[in-house]
């Protein structure tokens, strides 16, 4: 019993009794002290257990192949070793990442998991995104939607369609910009990976485009603003049913600008939200025709 801890009950002043991590009375049955169980890792170094307690390693992670769970030669500690060692340790450092996959889908999946880090990096996305990409590409490969198709274009559609699951607007153009998928492969990786899994996907809010394309555009803080008042006014009227989320938003900044004589086309517009001018020229003449306009 801690030296902390009464010796008799509080409440009988019975005996007590230690079970498990609970100091119980054995008359009344009061719980007098509880000393619970820490769950989390043990902290021990086999190498220097008097300075340096950590030897956990990294957590679980869903963007690894193998979950995190494999093992690696270090480098520490190559600049004792002599030149013989060195190439020793080189070897055995790849014979080590060769074994890390068994099969052929396994190395597939490996390498498209890092190709996933590096889109999800380059397009300042949460690890949310990349771990949702990550189990899309995982469970497309089980259901053999993958084979025969291109990588590159499953890699850039898992984190599209993340982007979709997640509600967060990034249009196909911006992932393309730092893939190295092409439009038609992204598309068609996209539709198997859509049709296969049924992802839960809904329509996205064109509002969430109008900060990132405004400063695409370098538009003043006022014409964003107007932007905005647009798209809810639109909303309002019942003008964009079945319209290009991307293509509404930048078809509202390009109102905004003209109203504020601000310099922008609608090709500038047409290209920040990856919509032909057309599909601009639509919803600008909408907007005109309902009166919107300023």
């Amino acid at each position: 019993m801690a030296a902390n801890q009464p010796s008799d009950c509080p409440e009988c002043n019975g005996s007590l009794s230690v079970h498990d991590t609970e100091t119980v009375c054995t008359e009344c049955g009061l719980i007098v002290a509880e000393d619970p169980i820490d769950p989390g890792p043990e902290w021990r170094s086999f190498e220097d257990e008097e300075n340096d307690r950590r030897r956990t390693g990294a957590p679980l992670s869903r963007s690894r192949h193998d979950y995190g769970l494999s093992t690696e030669i270090g480098y520490g500690g190559l600049n004792r070793a002599t030149g013989r060692k060195r190439r020793l340790y080189a070897r055995m450092r790849k014979h080590s990442r060769w074994s890390q996959c068994e099969t052929k889908a396994e190395a597939n999946q490996r390498d498209v998991f890092m190709q996933i880090r590096r889109l999800t990096s380059a397009l300042a996305l949460p690890d949310s995104i990349r771990d949702q990409a990550c189990d899309l590409f995982r469970s497309a490969q089980n259901e053999g939607i993958v084979t025969g198709r291109s990588l590159e274009g499953f890699t850039a559609a898992a984190v599209y369609a993340a982007c979709r699951v997640h509600d967060v607007s990034r249009i196909r153009a911006e992932i393309l910009e730092v893939s190295r998928a092409s439009r038609s492969e992204l598309d068609a990786a996209y539709d198997a990976i859509n049709r296969e899994l049924g992802l839960p996907v809904g329509p996205l809010d064109p509002g969430d485009y109008i900060p990132r394309f405004g400063s695409r555009l370098d538009l003043p803080k006022e014409v964003r603003n107007r932007g905005t008042e647009l798209l809810e006014s639109a909303v309002e009227d019942e003008l964009i049913g079945g319209h290009n989320p991307a293509g509404v938003a930048a078809a509202c900044l390009y109102t905004a600008a003209r109203e504020r004589e601000a310099e922008v086309t609608q090709k500038q517009a047409a290209d920040v939200a990856d919509v032909s001018p057309p599909t601009i020229r639509v919803t600008y003449q909408a907007l005109c025709e309902a009166e919107l306009t300023g």
